[in-house]
């Protein structure tokens, strides 16, 4: 076989030679009929359409709509509908017009396809159910849940306790939800290595992350205004007046 080019330049001469032909009972080409044909075609459209099934589940007790045969998290309050796209590789789920979750697509039968993110809220208020949630469990096959954590979460509790300090943990995911996930793994790392346990500590370091770099003060020229240098003050006749104190009060 050759190469793609030369495939490519045979298809071409191919179809012109097939424009050439002459159909059986016909006076015209191929060529000639499609030219014809071109001035009674309608125009492209000017939209797209989504190549996804749609669906509209409802948002059951556990915080999951149904699609197909799989469960997936949505953050949506229990019992409304929402819009299900389902996709060849992800599905996505929308609501009042903005996209409110994406996940990968499950091939599966039955199976959960959980966000941690979209329990956070309810967490905050039962920090217990936090280490035992398949939620977290997910991160953690996912790899977004990293050792880092594991550490810094038991850093946190043994400073607050076991469940002020997984809800200070939950606080520290709420705000990677604002800043980005992997903003708030470096930071966690910074903050281990410099030994804070400490949700402000956390928050100051994402704070740097996120404020760019100032930059230098430019060198200007000032000419004539030279004139007006002064040399700066010093304290040198005060030290001299302290000194004089210092020999009159001595005894």
């Amino acid at each position: 076989m050759g190469s793609l080019a030369e495939l490519n330049t045979r298809l071409l001469q191919a179809a012109i030679a097939d424009e050439r032909r002459v159909l059986s009972g016909r006076t015209q080409s191929i060529g000639e009929a499609l030219q014809l044909e071109r001035e009674h075609l309608l125009p492209l459209a000017c939209e797209g359409f989504d190549l996804a099934g749609v669906h509209f589940p409802q948002v059951d007790a556990r915080a999951c709509a149904k699609v197909l045969t799989n469960f997936y998290s949505v953050p949506a309050p229990v019992g409304s509908e929402v819009q299900a796209k389902v996709y060849a590789a992800y599905v996505e789920f929308w609501q009042e017009g903005r996209c409110i979750a994406r996940h990968e697509r499950c091939f599966g039968r039955q199976q959960k396809v959980l966000n941690l993110e979209h329990y956070l809220q309810v967490l905050s208020k039962k920090p217990g159910a936090f280490a035992g949630s398949t939620a977290l469990e997910q991160w953690r096959a996912q790899g977004r849940w990293t050792v880092s954590h594991d550490r810094y979460w038991e850093a946190l509790k043994q400073r607050q306790g076991k469940q002020e300090g997984t809800r200070a943990m939950i606080e520290l995911l709420l705000l990677g939800r604002e800043c980005g996930y992997p903003a708030l793994h470096q930071a966690l790392v910074q903050a281990l290595e410099c030994g804070c346990s400490d949700v402000g500590a956390v928050r100051l370091l994402l704070k740097e992350h996120s404020t760019p770099p100032r930059r230098s003060a430019q060198v200007i020229e000032i000419g004539a205004l030279r004139r007006y240098e002064r040399p700066l003050p010093t304290l040198r006749n005060y030290d001299q007046l302290l000194g004089e104190r210092a020999a009159q009060v001595r005894p």
